[in-house]
Formats: C-alpha cells, sequence, structure tokens
C-alpha cells in the first residue's frame, strides 16, 4: 500500500485520515475485513496504542464494525457522504461561547490555581498528578483525555479549598467538559497542550502561582490561534 510517513505529533489523527481515506477511496470496500493490528502496525509503523486509537475513531462513527475474535471490517452502510462533510473538523463552540469560557477561566480558574499554589495539601497534589497521569495515559483516546483533563482542573479547584468556587465548578461540570471535549476533538491532543498542563502541576507544586498563570493563559491563547485558523479554512 502508498501510505505517507507518519509525523511524530498527532499520530492517531494521521493515522485516522489515511485508513479513512483508503475506505473512502474504495481501496478498503464495504464488507472487507481490515488488515490485523499487527499488520496495520507495520504498514503505519507506529504503536499498538496509535492503531487502537484510530480504530477506535472509526468505529465511533460506525466506519467499521469489529466482531470479537474475527477482527475488524469495513460497515456494509454507512452513510458515505455524511462521513465526507465530516473530514473538515467543525467546532461546536462558537467564538463567542469559547471566548466566554475563556473568561470564565481567567477569573474562576486563575484564582482556584493561586489559591492551590497556596493551600493544596498532599492529598490535593496527589489527586492533580493522579488525574495528570491519566491524561497522560488516554492520549490517543480525545474522550478519556477530554475526562482526565477535566478531573485534573476540578482537583485543581479543591485544592482552592474555597467551597464557593468548588461549587461554581461543580456547576458548570458538564459544559466545561463538553468544552474540553470540543477543543480535544477539532484541534488534536498536541504535545504543547500536555507540556502545558504538566507545567501548570509543577508550578502548583512548588508554590509558584504567577508561573502556573502564566503556562494556563499561554495555552488558552494557543487554542484561540488554531481555532480563528481552523474557522477560516472552514469558510474557504
Amino acid at each position: 500500500m502508498d501510505m505517507q510517513s507518519i509525523p511524530k505529533n498527532n499520530v492517531v489523527n494521521v493515522v485516522y485520515d489515511q485508513m479513512l481515506n483508503k475506505i473512502l477511496d474504495g481501496t478498503w470496500k464495504q464488507n472487507a475485513k481490515l488488515p490485523s493490528e499487527f499488520e496495520l502496525t507495520y504498514i503505519f509503523n507506529v504503536s499498538r496504542t496509535s492503531i487502537r486509537g484510530a480504530v477506535q475513531r472509526l468505529r465511533d462513527l460506525g466506519i467499521i464494525t469489529t466482531k470479537h475474535g474475527k477482527g475488524s471490517f469495513v460497515s456494509a452502510n454507512f452513510d458515505k457522504d455524511h462521513i465526507v462533510n465530516r473530514q473538515k473538523p467543525i467546532m461546536h463552540l462558537s467564538q463567542e461561547e469559547f471566548h466566554d469560557m475563556m473568561i470564565f477561566r481567567q477569573t474562576v480558574e486563575f484564582k482556584c490555581i493561586e489559591l492551590a499554589a497556596e493551600k493544596a495539601t498532599d492529598e490535593d497534589l496527589t489527586i492533580i498528578e493522579d488525574a495528570l497521569n491519566r491524561m497522560l495515559v488516554n492520549k490517543n483516546e480525545y474522550k478519556k483525555y477530554s475526562q482526565a483533563d477535566l478531573d485534573f482542573h476540578i482537583a485543581i479547584a479543591k485544592a482552592s479549598h474555597n467551597k464557593i468556587f468548588i461549587n461554581i465548578i461543580h456547576n458548570i461540570k458538564d459544559i466545561y467538559y463538553f468544552y474540553l471535549e470540543e477543543l480535544n476533538r477539532v484541534l488534536g491532543i498536541t504535545l504543547e497542550s500536555i507540556e502545558a498542563h504538566i507545567k501548570v502541576f509543577m508550578a502548583i507544586k512548588s508554590h509558584d502561582v504567577e508561573a502556573a498563570k502564566l503556562y494556563l493563559n499561554g495555552a488558552m491563547k494557543n487554542n484561540i490561534v488554531a481555532i480563528k485558523k481552523l474557522e477560516q479554512e472552514s469558510s474557504n
């Protein structure tokens, strides 16, 4: 097969795109069995974890089905036109909604970070670190990553030991999760994003309030640039 080489960043996204193209152009026909997981790792020269992440995305969209003990098959009746129209990721948050969320984070969450850096106990730090570790483990599965991402920020709010902030974060956690999931789905889980979370945690652990806020603010600004670029591409 004539496969392009896979860059090291966003591996799952690239493998997913190339697998999808093979299905859409008929190389892998409907009802056809896909190469085995071992064969796919050889074809794409990536880890099994990356292959599983790409296969999971195809399965979630109904493009392939997996039969226990038999392997994965191209679905017989998926909506090809619908999938083609989904090729360009669309942010289901408007720019205004995203901006509102950013302002919320720059006020409430930044204050939570400041308080967490002052008041976090060893138990608080353990909970934040646990969420961070789950983000790292699930970096190839954006939904699980997004849940761990949410848990990371909730843990920081709890480490503030401010009951009002904790209640606010708890009350909007569904909205917050949707916001994070959209970012991770559309923009991908980047090395820069992961590093920003690690830096925020280390800054809280070392009681460096300004550094923690700086890292979080920088990550959000990078998201704004990426979303504006995406919106420009979608309008072309």
